[in-house]
């Protein structure tokens, strides 16, 4: 069972990386999205077994406890998760009423400064040494 979660965390990592890496905002937000969904798998496979409620008194010596830790992490991820969605569904809302194009394009003073870098870094490794 922990390979197969353990696959499953994997698959949907790499989906995600690989839509993070598109050019179109929409593909983007699922990418984080499921990158978000298979960091809170990972936590709950991390987690282990489900147990007893980790309540004083509740529980005896021989039964085995869950722990709140993974449980707390992963519900807190999912509401950051949930924010941070929420304000790019907004962003690509508001690109997609401005320029009917769901398309993130190049920036132009990026791509200038890069080219000044390599042109820089041509300079500095041909000089004499």
């Amino acid at each position: 069972m922990s390979f197969f979660s353990a696959l499953i965390v994997a698959v949907l990592f790499s989906v995600g990386v690989y839509l993070l890496l598109q050019r179109t905002l929409s593909r983007i937000i699922l990418g984080l999205a499921l990158m978000g969904h298979s960091a809170n798998l990972l936590l709950m496979v991390v987690g282990g077994r489900a147990g007893k409620a980790p309540i004083v008194g509740a529980f005896g010596p021989e039964d085995t406890v869950a722990d709140p830790l993974p449980q707390a992490l992963a519900l807190t991820a999912i509401v950051i998760s949930f924010g941070v969605i929420s304000f790019l569904l907004a962003i690509a809302y508001r690109s997609w009423v401005l320029t009917q194009n769901d398309e993130v394009e190049d920036d132009v003073e990026d791509a200038r400064i890069a080219q000044l870098g390599e042109a820089e870094m041509r300079r500095w490794w041909s000089r004499p040494r």
